[in-house]
């Protein structure tokens, strides 16, 4: 065979590459979007998911004002009945963003029946696996509380405030939550919440807004202390001796789902965001400093010093605010002050009890009559870190706003919009 009859002229050769070309550049973009997705379940890799666009001060005004305690939502929403996370909305909530956007989405959609191959990854490990969870029916049903193990009347009212609280949740859900198919991974859905078997509780994770407390009250209650009093916050935070709901197996999951007791602490988010700093940036620590403090002292305080971009101590509260908002944060959100429709999907899990973190004591107290706790176990009321500070109330707050000019201070407001009207806090702090 002669030389000749292999070879390819320069229009063949042309083609061929051209279509290597585009085989390799369908192949890379697959690749890109099958990254994506299998990042959108929380974990390190989050921290570096870019936050949504910020919203213009000119669309502010219209969901700040004629705020009441009263049920509110825009009148822009009311003139509309599908999804209130729907992508493409003027709010930075409701931008459609590139992970983990879904779970925005997903905190406000209702599904019944659904059967979805969904990519779960598996948290004890590197491997995934694909699990059907359609057979579990969103939104969860509430499962009322036991009446019978309530030992007197004093708490009655609180009774009529959480009868209250649960309605005007499900009414805010029922009415916007629009019905769109559920995206985000069942076991990143469950992740923040911890399993106390014996009472058949289950307990969102929302930090500053009490957790560091209700995981010494589930310690005793599982038989692993005597005393909350006596237990550490190391013990408590990285001893691993609570269940994860997303520790056991889509059965497990379900199970526990559909017949035990969900519980859910929230907080004003515009005093969580202070106690977050507070608590994070105000003192040492080997991790938020160094890998926070570091990335924001950087990008936000022109001309810092060697020892500030070395260290990372000294983040000014301003600087964490202009981080927050930022839609290209150097670095990305972490649970202490992350949205708490995005860490407990309350318009997919209907919480039989939502405490707030205002009536801490009492709303815990009156629980754990309720689950059937040991009479003589009460909630502790002490401070679980840098007990000499003053507590973070409303005071405190006002203190540190006083930098922020009145866009600012909106701009926190509508990035935790939905907190705020999913749990009827007033925007106090404008």
């Amino acid at each position: 065979m002669q030389l000749s009859d292999v070879d390819m002229n320069p229009k063949q050769v042309f083609l061929s590459v051209l279509l290597f070309g585009v085989a390799g550049l369908l192949l890379f973009m697959y690749l890109q979007v099958w990254i994506e997705e299998q990042h959108s379940a929380w974990g390190p890799a989050t921290y570096f998911q870019p936050a949504p666009g910020i919203m213009t001060t000119e669309n502010l005004h219209e969901h700040i004002a004629n705020q009441s305690p009263k049920f509110h939502v825009p009148e822009e929403l009311k003139k509309k009945k599908d999804n209130l996370l729907q992508p493409g909305r003027p709010m930075r909530l409701l931008t459609k963003t590139s992970s983990p956007s879904q779970g925005e989405k997903q905190a406000l959609s209702k599904v019944s029946g659904l059967l979805t191959n969904n990519l779960i990854e598996n948290h004890q490990g590197t491997k995934t696996v694909f699990k059907k969870y359609g057979e579990i029916n969103w939104p969860l049903d509430t499962r009322p509380l036991n009446d019978s193990l309530v030992r007197d009347n004093k708490w009655k009212k609180i009774e009529v405030t959480q009868a209250r609280r649960r309605s005007f949740l499900q009414e805010f859900c029922k009415k916007y939550g629009g019905a769109s198919h559920p995206q985000s991974h069942l076991f990143h859905m469950v992740s923040r919440i911890y399993v106390e078997d014996k009472h058949k509780i289950l307990y969102c994770e929302v930090p500053k807004a009490g957790c560091s407390n209700w995981k010494r009250i589930l310690m005793v209650l599982n038989g692993l202390a005597s005393s909350a009093y006596n237990i550490s916050h190391d013990a408590v935070h990285y001893g691993k001796h609570l269940k994860k709901l997303d520790s056991f197996d889509l059965k497990g999951i379900s199970t526990r789902l559909n017949t035990y007791t969900k519980a859910v602490f929230v907080r004003n988010p515009m005093e969580r965001l202070v106690s977050a700093f507070r608590d994070k940036f105000e003192h040492p620590n080997s991790y938020y400093h160094p890998v926070f403090g570091k990335a924001i002292i950087k990008k936000y305080r022109p001309n810092a010093c060697d020892e500030s971009l070395n260290n990372g101590s000294g983040v000014k509260f301003k600087e964490f605010v202009h981080y927050l908002l930022d839609a290209h944060r150097p670095i990305g959100m972490d649970i202490h002050w992350e949205k708490i429709s995005k860490l407990c999907y309350p318009c997919l899990i209907n919480y039989d009890f939502v405490g707030k973190f205002e009536t801490l004591e009492e709303d815990a107290n009156y629980f754990l009559q309720r689950i059937g706790a040991p009479k003589e176990l009460k909630f502790p009321n002490f401070k679980d870190r840098h007990s000499s500070d003053e507590r973070t109330n409303a005071q405190v707050v006002r203190q540190y706003l006083k930098d922020l000019s009145r866009t600012e201070r909106q701009l926190i407001y509508d990035f935790y919009y939905l907190d705020y009207v999913m749990f009827n806090y007033t925007p106090s702090f404008l």
